[in-house]
């Protein structure tokens, strides 16, 4: 390569250094623009924040929150975030309300309105249909001299200082000092209301949470026939048979009234195979773990799977409170009921 093309790749890798560094300081100046903007909202969680709270707590129907815009984006995220934490939500559109859906409005509701400005027309549009229904109504707003915040029950301050736009114009601080404020509420309620993470679980049956917190070892461990288990008596040999036969990876060694004496896993198979062990003479008996780790059918699944990466094992014995074999459960049940 010559001298002068040296030149010109050095001279373009400079340039995108620069640009590159000039990104990343513009993106870190919109962070901490918006990060003081919701550092300084903390001040705005006062005596009107507790009324709201109060408002929602003694709601008998649904909070119905509306917004328009981003507002509305950042609305629908706040009626979600309520719903999934103990406070019945949902969100309606303003245009749509003004064309039939303020029919899903009852008397036994609490409207959450949000507007930066306090003036959307199409949220203000409704304000007069919301007070003949005589329902209270919350209003999130960066303009506590709004319309919007003079109807309102209650006004919850969340206006910015700066938007981390240069021109200004887009929402950005204001938006994410509104999400924040209906987060505060959200988990406000869930804690007053003592909501336990079963409850929470209910609220996401179909996702990984709620397989977690609701899927307990009875739900998917073998039962019966399908656990793999010997004497201490049998010989080796036939406990080989006995895993093979289940396919489990491991059989458990009991007594005649079935408690759990040991356990024999592939690990110990291959331990004993090293050591020369007669495969025809040997019993269960001298040659089974006697330490062992065990769980009860009512535990969770995810504490199972804990235990099992903790000791670094595949398979879980499953007891009764007499130390009796009910059950076993694996890596592979685990993955399969995907606790994992």
């Amino acid at each position: 390569m010559k001298y002068r093309d040296r030149d010109k790749t050095n001279m373009h890798k400079m340039k995108y250094t620069d640009e590159t560094r000039k990104l990343i300081d513009l993106g870190r100046a919109v962070i901490r623009t918006e990060a003081t903007a919701v550092a300084e909202l903390e001040e705005h969680v006062d005596e009107n924040f507790a009324r709201a709270c109060q408002l929602l707590l003694a709601c008998t129907g649904r909070t119905v929150v509306i917004g328009m815009g981003k507002s509305g984006h950042i609305g629908s995220k706040i009626a979600a975030t309520l719903a999934s934490t103990g406070t019945p939500a949902f969100f309606v559109h303003p245009g749509e309300a003004s064309h039939g859906d303020m029919g899903m409005i009852t008397k036994q509701d609490v409207v959450v309105a949000l507007s930066n400005s306090g003036e959307t027309d199409e949220v203000l549009t409704l304000l007069p249909v919301i007070k003949r229904l005589n329902v209270p109504l919350i209003a999130l707003t960066g303009k506590p001299d709004s319309t919007l915040a003079k109807a309102a029950t209650v006004t919850i301050n969340v206006g910015v200082r700066q938007e981390a736009c240069p021109l200004g114009l887009a929402p950005t601080s204001s938006t994410t000092a509104a999400l924040a404020m209906g987060d505060a509420l959200a988990i406000a309620l869930l804690e007053h209301r003592g909501f336990s993470a079963d409850d929470f679980a209910r609220a996401h049956p179909g996702g990984a949470l709620g397989r977690r917190l609701l899927l307990h070892v009875n739900d998917i461990m073998h039962t019966g026939k399908e656990i793999p288990k010997v004497h201490e008596n049998t010989l080796l040999k036939d406990a080989l048979v006995e895993m093979t036969r289940k396919g489990l990876g491991t059989t458990a060694v009991v007594d005649d009234q079935d408690q759990v004496l040991g356990i024999f896993t592939d690990g110990d198979v291959r331990r004993a195979f090293d050591a020369g062990v007669d495969v025809h003479g040997t019993r269960m008996g001298n040659i089974m773990t006697h330490s062992y780790k065990a769980i009860g059918k009512d535990n969770l699944a995810a504490e199972a799977l804990a235990i099992m990466e903790q000791r670094k094992i595949n398979a879980l014995l499953v007891t009764d409170a007499e130390n009796r074999l009910i059950g076993i459960l694996n890596m592979h049940d685990l993955l399969r009921a995907r606790v994992m």
